[in-house]
């Protein structure tokens, strides 16, 4: 099985999450993925721990069914090595700020003349434009300038840092990967690719769907615990007797109607067709909510289809009954005749996708292979080796 992508090479020369996020998406789908990795320059996501065998599990698993060719990108012979696997590749994927591939004569209008049918695509934090675009930021920067923070917290902490990177991996990640995938379909029609410029803080601004639509259409300024819901309303999460969690998403009447009933409670649902009686059923619920341990809940709500359920930590999420039947859990080869347990990639297809082939491997892992593939000979690999513009 070669997956719905395999047509396509894809050469990535990003690091940390955003770029491995979108170029594992890619993999995962069946497009060959080579990874152009420093020699000399680790990766963050190499050491970040856990680790598991010595390795990385987020390295491991981001960078899962990808080739690794080590190059130094500060020598000559190194950036014609890019220059003639630019030639056979579909996709070129970078995460450097604003102009450094320039500088080494890897910008997309010098790859462009070699490959016209090349897709470039660049995530960058702010863009390759305006005042900020060669400004350091992380996630928790770009959420908090694209004004995400400023409603997604409670009114007396203020905002909250986020358990999952969101503009990372919303923002970089999957928008990267919308838009390349769209210029593969455009291409198909033009014969030529083009340059995606990724900011994941403009894709972060555009995922305040609801509450950037209703300020910028109706002036009303979203803040925390002040809609339907970030927490102004009793779509919340609720304390259990015993310190654990459960989530409420009863907006519905017939919901609501089913969440009181089965908490002996009917009457409250009257309450939740009034924005102003809110606060009261909210603290109706609590009540009935810290009555019962999270145990009684789970179990008083398996069989109430009232959009109620417990807040799970990764470990008990991994072992859900829906979440195992999704298969998302794959174990994969490691190397050595063993596998590692990791997360599986979300997406069906009927026609199924391949499995999993590797987790990621060490720096150049694939160097000699690679060049070998665009001709090279064993002599004249051991002396880019020995001239350490490969590793």
């Amino acid at each position: 099985m070669s997956g719905p992508l395999a047509s396509l090479k894809v050469l990535d020369f990003s690091t940390l999450l955003p770029g491995p996020f979108a170029s594992l998406m890619l993999a995962d789908m069946g497009a060959e993925v080579l990874r152009i990795e420093s020699p000399t320059r680790m990766d963050l996501l190499r050491v970040l721990p856990p680790h598991d065998r010595g390795t990385s599990a987020s390295h491991a698993y981001l960078n899962r069914n990808k080739r690794s060719l080590a190059l130094d990108l500060k020598q000559a012979e190194a950036l014609e090595i890019v220059r003639e696997l630019v030639k056979g590749h579909d996709i070129l994927l970078e995460q450097f700020r604003p102009g450094v591939m320039e500088r080494l004569g890897l910008g997309y209008e010098a790859l462009k003349a070699i490959n016209p049918r090349l897709i470039y695509v660049s995530i960058t934090g702010y863009g390759q434009t305006g005042p900020y675009k060669d400004r350091a930021g992380h996630d928790i920067n770009y959420l908090a300038l694209a004004g995400v923070a400023s409603h997604t917290g409670r009114q007396d902490t203020g905002p909250l840092p986020l358990g999952v990177q969101l503009a990372d991996v919303a923002g970089g990640s999957l928008h990267a990967v919308v838009g390349l995938l769209a210029a593969v379909i455009a291409r198909q029609q033009s014969g030529v690719g083009q340059y995606l410029d990724v900011s994941m803080t403009d894709c972060s601004f555009s995922l305040n769907a609801m509450a950037g639509a209703g300020y910028l259409a109706c002036g009303v300024e979203p803040g925390w615990e002040n809609h339907v819901l970030n927490g102004g309303s009793f779509y919340d999460y609720y304390r259990t007797r015993d310190g654990r969690w459960m989530s409420v998403g009863s907006l519905e009447p017939g919901f609501m109607q089913q969440l009181c009933a089965a908490l002996g409670r009917p009457e409250l649902a009257a309450h939740s067709v009034t924005p102003e009686r809110q606060a009261v059923l909210k603290q109706a619920l609590q009540v009935e909510f810290e009555k019962r341990s999270f145990d009684q809940l789970c179990e008083l709500f398996a069989g109430v289809d009232a959009c109620v359920e417990p807040v799970l930590s990764l470990s008990e999420a991994a072992e859900h009954p829906q979440l195992k039947a999704r298969e998302l859990v794959s174990q994969v080869p490691r190397g050595d005749g063993s596998t590692q347990a990791q997360l599986a990639c979300p997406l069906k297809f009927s026609e199924g996708l391949p499995a999993p082939r590797h987790i990621g491997v060490a720096v150049g892992a694939q160097s000699d292979e690679v060049l070998a593939e665009l001709g090279f000979g064993i002599e004249r690999i051991e002396q880019l080796r020995q001239a350490k513009v490969v590793g």
